[in-house]
């Protein structure tokens, strides 16, 4: 990972020792204000005016287990630290930013008003205090469920399931009874939409403590050690790879000279087909990246050329790449950060 930040403006890598806690972030102010200012316009819109959950910054997205409150990470805050965190190609559109917005605001929901200890919640999702997997085999392509986060991710755990119905709902202009009619998601989206209108519009969440997980304050952590931790997170192990499954797309042969390079192409398509391959495995993209690299070095060595046109062979490699990826994320084997 380092290697990646060797190109950045010096000004920008010199923060990389310091501590996430002495960077003097804060959400006021900042451009995560304007994203959470939107999430409560679209609440409003909603009717939920008495719903606006409370946000702080911490290192990644998320909503600590049945506290009220929304975690957006630091980085976003800050534009030099969205140019340290692109460098890694890791960085969130605008959509996506508010795509997790609406997302992590399901699960604010949910336990501010206490759904899923409710029969009916229970009926539609399920337990939710069902063992929480990281690992998780989705069935693609079932209509049992909304698609919202790329991965098929509602499939994940009844939380998630609710979480991600509840922003397909939210979304403006989704056009969710038009676009799951006939699906049995559909329930769950009337369920949602039932559940506004004549439970919790205009009544004050029951939960209101808060417990914030990892706030800045507390993150004695540099972003240098942020970053390997990252890293470390959603490492796989090396993956194994034989010759002739990169062979079979490249080549080294004497009449290909004249071809791009496959690490060279591979490095310039890196981050299109690693989004393609996210979307279709659930995946982090941290892990197919670290495949990926692999690739990349491994054609290097080999110094394999390209035998077909650029968007075929694209199209293949997302297939190996997606193929390998999920064969190293099964095995799990431990890897040093790089």
């Amino acid at each position: 990972m380092a290697a990646r930040f060797e190109s950045l403006d010096p000004e920008i890598r010199g923060v990389l020792g310091k501590k996430v806690s002495e960077l003097g972030l804060r959400l006021e102010g900042s451009p995560v204000e304007g994203y959470v200012r939107e999430l409560y316009k679209e609440l409003d819109r909603r009717g939920l005016r008495k719903f606006h959950p409370v946000c702080y910054l911490t290192d990644e997205w998320g909503c600590p287990d049945q506290q009220p409150v929304l975690g957006i990470p630091f980085y976003l805050a800050d534009p030099k630290l969205r140019t340290l965190e692109k460098a890694v190609d890791a960085l969130e559109s605008e959509r996506q930013i508010m795509m997790y917005m609406r997302h992590e605001a399901g699960h604010v929901f949910n336990y501010a008003y206490r759904l899923y200890t409710t029969p009916p919640w229970r009926d539609l999702f399920g337990s939710f205090f069902r063992p929480y997997r990281d690992e998780y085999r989705p069935v693609p392509f079932s209509k049992k469920y909304v698609r919202h986060i790329e991965g098929w991710y509602a499939q994940k755990h009844p939380d998630e399931d609710f979480a991600e119905t509840f922003a397909v709902w939210l979304t403006p202009r989704s056009g969710w009874r038009k676009g799951y009619a006939g699906w049995p998601a559909l329930k769950k989206l009337e369920y949602v939409d039932e559940l506004m209108f004549n439970e919790v519009a205009g009544v004050k969440p029951l939960v209101t403590t808060r417990r914030e997980i990892d706030p800045l304050r507390k993150l004695k952590k540099t972003l240098g050690e942020h970053y390997a931790e990252k890293r470390m997170r959603y490492a796989i192990g090396y993956p194994d790879f034989r010759d002739d499954d990169l062979r079979r797309l490249f080549s080294d042969a004497p009449e290909y000279r004249d071809r791009p390079s496959a690490a060279g192409f591979l490095r310039r398509v890196r981050k299109e087909v690693r989004q393609r391959v996210a979307r279709c495995t659930g995946a982090y993209q941290y892990a197919i990246d670290q495949v990926l690299e692999d690739i990349v070095r491994r054609c290097r060595v080999l110094r394999l050329r390209l035998t077909a046109g650029e968007e075929e062979t694209m199209l293949d490699f997302a297939i190996l790449l997606a193929v390998r990826t999920m064969s190293e994320l099964q095995s799990r084997r431990p890897r040093v950060a790089l």
